[in-house]
């Protein structure tokens, strides 16, 4: 049984292998061509504004991570009758969620945008434009999580994989579109986003709905369900809110003490960043079901041996591209950008560094969540995350370059790695000096050769 589920997982790592090769060749080609087709400066509006409206769309990051956990560990016990309970639960959940980022993003969001953002005067039009095709993009996101979630539990990775293919090669026609459109390029940039957003979810709405006898639509969610899901979500609010500072609350920090400039420094650093990760990524995507499963089924010996292999495997696939990036950043940027804005390469360097320290933290957080106790877990490790922001906010106000609050982040996510230990212990049995024996100091001895 087990050698069948390892076969599953190795099928669908290829396959979620070729979708990222081909999609991070394509998405590098295109973020050249945006680039040189809006300037540096809309680059970074662009980025800026995509940002805003994350930070009221934060909270779909916790409830993402609920839907996923409880439909996977439904399809572990093989309850169909509760797995609907959950999807119908789910799907009125993020609906209701949806309007409440529209009116957030509709009043607040308005408010950044036109008052405390540091925007150009000749560009606010253009911004507030793009602005609302976020926040309808961000709408339809949202609403799409539960049929995405349905087809990650059910392990279907060869359609996510022509999914994702698929959306970066809409957005290559798109970037073409920019490049001769005769019209406002960063205005198009919103428009054509929203089109393939809205493409996208009907796609994946479907797809499930003819596939996945599971995918039931009920204007009245299942109460207990209810209860469930939301008490599960509640404590991870603490997790999405402290990334939304880490991440979109860094990204408003740099614009204001360093313009938009620096922003689409960022912007570049974070999408080859997303490239590297998704060496990892699409590993864990593969793996976490099976260990969500694994632990819903009792078999603690697996869960074991998947914490183990997937911390290994992991780190060794993020570090084999990360290397030759760190390295040789200035060339590899040059390269494809031909011109590289101020603070890229600095910035590019310390945010995979970054990503080398957390990327154990996927499946030791599978393996936490999969135990619904998660209280505890997400307060202290969200506590240690969101102390980054002032941090961050301190050190650029002393005068320090934009690249000082990711050192900060990096010492932090050192300390949460093992904080991460030991609730690893508590939850699971897994000692962390057994952990850092098997799977970090063999990682790091490795990098460090």
């Amino acid at each position: 049984m087990a050698q069948n589920q390892n076969k599953v997982i190795a099928k669908n790592t290829v396959f979620l292998y070729i979708r990222m090769m081909l999609t991070m060749l394509v998405t590098l080609f295109t973020s050249r061509i945006i680039l040189n087709a809006l300037g540096a400066v809309d680059y970074g509006l662009n980025n800026i504004i995509s940002g805003t409206i994350v930070l009221f769309s934060f909270i779909n990051g916790s409830l993402a991570v609920s839907t996923s956990r409880f439909l996977t560990f439904e399809l572990g016990n093989s309850n169909t009758k509760k797995l609907q309970a959950i999807f119908s639960t789910a799907l009125f959940i993020h609906s209701a969620f949806a309007m409440i980022v529209v009116l957030l993003g509709e009043s607040i969001g308005l408010y950044l945008i036109n008052y405390k953002l540091v925007i150009p005067s000749n560009r606010i039009l253009a911004c507030n434009i793009i602005f609302q095709c976020a926040i309808f993009s961000s709408f339809l996101t949202i609403i799409q999580v539960p049929f995405n979630s349905l087809i990650i539990a059910h392990e279907r990775m060869k359609i996510y994989a022509y999914l994702g293919l698929s959306d970066a090669i809409l957005k290559l026609a798109i970037a073409y579109v920019i490049l001769k459109a005769p019209f406002d390029k960063l205005i198009t940039l919103g428009i054509c986003n929203w089109v393939i957003t809205f493409l996208m979810f009907m796609f994946y709405f479907f797809y499930c709905k003819k596939l996945f006898k599971e995918c039931v639509i009920c204007l009245h969610p299942d109460r207990p369900a209810l209860r469930q899901m939301l008490g599960f979500s509640f404590w991870s609010i603490f997790g999405s809110f402290a990334s939304l500072l880490k991440d979109q609350g860094l990204n408003i920090l740099m614009n204001i003490f360093f313009g938009p400039t620096v922003n689409a420094a960022n912007a570049i650093a974070q999408q080859v960043n997303r490239c590297v990760m998704n060496f990892t990524n699409n590993f864990t995507i593969a793996l976490n079901p099976q260990i969500i499963k694994s632990y819903s089924s009792g078999d603690n010996v697996r869960v074991r041996f998947l914490l183990f292999v997937g911390g290994k495997v992991s780190f060794f696939l993020l570090m084999l591209i990360s290397i030759p990036i760190l390295i040789y950043c200035h060339e590899i940027l040059l390269l494809w950008l031909k011109q590289i804005p101020e603070y890229s390469v600095y910035l590019t360097q310390l945010v995979i560094v970054v990503s080398l320290v957390e990327c154990f933290v996927y499946t030791m957080g599978a393996a936490i969540q999969a135990t619904g106790r998660i209280r505890n877990y997400q307060i202290i490790i969200s506590l240690i995350q969101i102390i980054s922001f002032p941090i961050s906010y301190a050190l650029y106000a002393l005068g320090y370059s934009p690249g000082a609050a990711f050192i900060a982040i990096i010492v932090l996510s050192l300390i949460a790695m093992f904080c991460r230990l030991y609730f690893l212990y508590i939850y699971i049995g897994i000692t962390a000096l057994e952990y850092s024996k098997n799977v970090i100091l063999r990682c790091f001895i490795t990098f460090g050769i």
